[in-house]
Formats: structure tokens, sequence, C-alpha cells
């Protein structure tokens, strides 16, 4: 990896020292098509808690400067920055060059706090500006690439041009082809002397908008709904205000997150940060979507970035760039759950199987009513896995490690029996286990997606087939009651559902990373209003 790509310890150090003047801005873009609508979204942006309103003036399909401004700016309830985008740098407006410049010196006269205005014609508008300025206007000067993310070294250059141009203060927007992108920006941000917004768009940037307060930014943008978004990747200022709690989030801020592709359907990120408010812990939990997670490791490799869920795709590749593997993971042959230590070495563990097993023990348990509970009631049982995968693979494991005997049945044959051999158990291929009830009392364990939405008619095993068990579990949970569990209720079996394995695969993964307890109930109570 070239020099100057890694965002290293070094470079976390610059963050919490900070060289920037403290507090970063969020500012709600305004895309109204009239003068009436930017208004309206105003008081909305206001009321969510941004900041700053960009006035965007390019989105106006009819447009009387003077008028216009002054009504924009005079009613708006908080500061404004009035950009007037052109076409050639990503914007709406195609005309007359100097009439757009004449409105941006309006915008200016009439008192607004920010004017954003593009390098390649920034020495210009600030030479026109000159000693008509007011004290409390500030020039953004910004460049957009739609492209790439160039080095650290281009970025570096790109910003002494526009601070030459005459920038109060700086805007960079380059384009993320890889979540890696973002550290060469971070590493302006923190270093720069200029303030200085940093914004990387795309998916694989969303942390670019996210840390920015860590990181030394001035400002970030979120938008005023989903759907009304000015830059690809902008996420809404309601999910950095109330998901993220980017007011929280300062430059000794703890980094944890979920790497996976795809991964903006988690809801780790709401059930993590909810539970570091409520406890004052000093960390943020945030979406990452990774193509190459050794690459992503190598990059990210300050003590700051601290742990780490891991989702499909990575669950196996990420075992090869951990200094420790936990025992059962090793043996499982993948992680969903990475804690860096204090050294910066990275530690690894499954909690797949721990939620799953944890689960389905207490779902007999409570069976049992009062009996006391003596090792694991799995211990001696029939333990029937459909499906060979990561999840499958969890949970033959855990129940080996439970005493159970472990029957895997895949669609594919070879990969059961090569399961099976791992954990001393039986192989059978999907269309067997309807037809396979050696003993009454079996446990029931489905990890495939047979069911699973918008499939949601569909079932692994046929209903006549579930008379032999006692209980049922389905990792699925979307849906949360899936056929498989109706049925098998039906039939007055224990059921255990997916959310089961979600939640408290959560709660172990909360506890490795922090040291605590996981809020159990909080975790809960997010899970039944969200899922």
């Amino acid at each position: 990896m070239p020099v100057g790509e890694t965002f290293a310890a070094s470079d976390a150090e610059t963050s919490r020292r900070g060289v920037g003047s403290g507090t970063t801005l969020l500012c709600t873009p305004l895309m109204g098509t009239t003068v009436d609508q930017m208004v309206i979204e105003m008081g909305k942006a206001k009321e969510i808690g941004a900041d700053v309103v960009e006035i965007r003036l390019d989105c106006l399909r009819e447009f009387s400067p003077r008028q216009d401004l002054e009504t924009l700016i005079r009613k708006s309830p908080l500061p404004t920055l009035v950009t007037y985008r052109p076409i050639w740098e990503g914007g709406q407006y195609e005309g007359d060059e100097k009439k757009r410049q004449d409105a941006l010196r309006l915008a200016m006269e009439f008192g607004a706090h920010y004017i954003d205005v593009e390098l390649k014609v920034a020495d210009e508008f600030t030479n026109s500006i000159f000693g008509k300025k007011p004290e409390k206007l500030k020039v953004i000067v910004s460049s957009h690439n739609f492209h790439n993310t160039p080095s650290t070294e281009d970025i570096g250059n790109l910003v002494a041009r526009m601070q030459a141009a005459g920038a109060d203060i700086v805007k960079i927007a380059t384009t993320a082809l890889d979540i890696t992108d973002v550290a060469r920006v971070f590493q302006i941000t923190v270093h720069s002397q200029i303030p200085i917004i940093g914004i990387v768009m795309g998916e694989r940037g969303l942390i670019s908008r996210l840390l920015s307060p860590k990181f030394n930014g001035y400002l970030t943008y979120g938008a005023l709904e989903a759907g009304a978004v000015s830059a690809p990747g902008q996420t809404t200022a309601q999910d950095l205000l109330d998901l993220y709690n980017l007011r929280l989030i300062k430059p000794d801020t703890k980094v944890y997150g979920i790497i996976g592709k795809p991964v903006g359907h988690s809801k780790s990120p709401l059930l993590f940060n909810k539970a570091f408010k409520k406890v004052g812990l000093n960390s943020v939990y945030v979406h990452l979507l990774v193509d190459d997670v050794k690459k992503f490791f190598n990059t990210y490799s300050s003590v700051d970035f601290a742990g780490f869920s891991c989702t499909i795709p990575h669950k196996e590749v990420a075992l090869e760039c951990m200094d420790e593997i936990d025992p059962i993971a090793k043996k499982i042959g993948a992680i969903n759950n990475i804690v860096r230590r204090p050294d910066g070495t990275l530690k690894s563990y499954n909690t797949d199987y721990i939620g799953a097993i944890s689960a389905i023990e207490d779902g007999l348990r409570e069976s049992n009513g009062s009996v006391p509970a003596v090792g694991s009631p799995l211990a001696g049982k029939l333990f029937v896995v459909l499906g060979a995968g990561g999840a499958g693979k969890s949970l033959a494991y855990g129940a080996q490690q439970k005493g159970a005997r472990v029957v895997v049945a895949n669609r594919t044959f070879e990969r059961a029996k090569e399961l099976a051999e791992k954990v001393g158990g039986e192989a059978l291929t999907l269309e067997e286990v309807n037809d396979f009830h050696p003993e009454e009392g079996m446990i029931l364990a489905n990890t495939t997606s047979v069911g699973m939405k918008p499939n949601i008619n569909s079932t692994p095993i046929s209903k006549e087939a579930l008379k032999h068990y006692d209980l049922v579990f389905d990792a699925i949970y979307t849906p949360k009651d899936t056929r498989l569990l109706r049925e098998a209720r039906e039939f007055g079996k224990i059921i255990v559902y997916g959310t089961e394995m979600l939640i408290r695969q959560g709660f172990e993964q909360y506890k490795n990373f922090t040291g605590l307890p996981a809020p159990e109930d909080l975790f809960r109570e997010l899970m039944s209003r969200h899922a």
C-alpha cells in the first residue's frame, strides 16, 4: 500500500488534539423548486436540529434574484449557505455565468452567512468582492470530483490552490470507489490549518459524513428527507442526529461498525448507538460497505477503529486478517465479531453460535418447567441442522459443544458430509429430512434461506415431519414468524425465533466490544419496535 494511504495512530492523535475550531456544523440542503417550498423546508430543518441551511438556487424553477434572495435570506430561521451550482460542476444551472455570480454577490448583500463558489471561477469571484465582503460572510471554495478520490498529495495541492483563490473554508467532494478512499480525505481534514469540509460521495463514502466531527470537518450535510439528497450517498439529517448520535462524536470517539456487502439494511447501528448513548460511552457504531477486507484493516489500523461486526460475504475471508481467533470460531471457520486490542492487534469471535444455542437451550429449559438446570438440555439430544453455510456451521459446532448428536442436511450432499465429519455427525440431503425420524423429541434448526422474504410461503421441511421434534428454531428473521415456525406451533412444538439469535449474538458482541454487560432490555425493546 502506498505511503499516506493508511489512517494510523498518528492521524488519530492529531484528530484528538484538534486543529480546527470545534463543533462540526450540520447543514441541510434545501431542494425545493419554489421559494415558498424552500421557506417551509427551512422550518423543517430547524425543527430537526440543523445548524445551517444550504439554499440551492439552481433547484428553483423560476428565480427573480433580488426579490427571492431577500425573501429566502430574511425568512430563514437558521444561518444560510447560498449555492448556485452550474451544470459543469454537477448542478442544474445552465444560464449565463455573469448572472450566476451577480446572484451570489446579491446574496452577500442580503446577509448570507456563507457563499459556495466553485474553484474554476473562485479567483474571479473573490476579486470582484474584494473590500466589499461583510465580516460575517465566509466564502466556501468548492471542488467536486464525480470520478474518484485522488492521492493525499493531490488533495493537499488542491487545498492549497483553493486557499490561494481566497477561500475562508475549503470544500472537497470526491467519489469513493472503495471505503479506504475516505482515509485520504480524513488525513487532509485532520491536518488542515484552514477550515475544511471533506465529503466522499457514494455509499462507500458514508463514513466521511458520519465521522466528520471526529476528523475535524467544518460541516457535514444531511438531507431533509430520504428522497431529497443533493449528492450521492447523502444520509438524512435525522439519521445523523438520532441513529448515529452526530452531536456526541468527538475527536477521541471510538469507532465500531458492521463490515459487509450489502450492509445498509443492518439494524446493528440502531442497537449499539442507543446503548452507547444510554450508558454514556464515547463510541459510535457505523455501516461499513467493504469490498476488500484485508485492504480495509490495513488502512484503518488506528486503535480508534476499535471493533467490528462482520457479516456476509466476509465472515470466512476476514479470518486471514486476524492476529488471534477464538478456538470455537477457528473450528467453525467463520467469524462475526472482531475486537482491536490496545496494542492494535485483532482478536475475533463467533457469537452467532452462542446466540442461537443459548436461545434453544432456554426454550428447552422453559418447557421443562422448574427442573433445575444441570449441564445443557441439549446433551444427548439428536440435533438436525438444515444448511451447511456459515450459520449452519455455527449451529453444528455449538450443538456438538453441548453434547448433542448432530445431523447435517444440505442441498448438496458433499457440503453436508464435509461439515458432518468435522462434528462427528451424520449427513443427509434436504430431501431425506422429511423421512428421517430415528427417534422422537429431536431438535430442528433451519439455517437455509427457505421461507425468507419475499418467498414467505416456502418451508424447508414438510409439516408432517415436524411431529418428531420437540423444538424448532429458524435462523430467518424476515419475516419473524416463518411458515416453518407457524406449522411447528400448530403441532404444539417449542419454537425459537431467528430474532432471538440476532439479539443474543448482539449481547455477546457488546460484551466483547465494551467489557460491560449488554443492556438486554433495551436491545429487545428496539428489536421489537424496528425488526
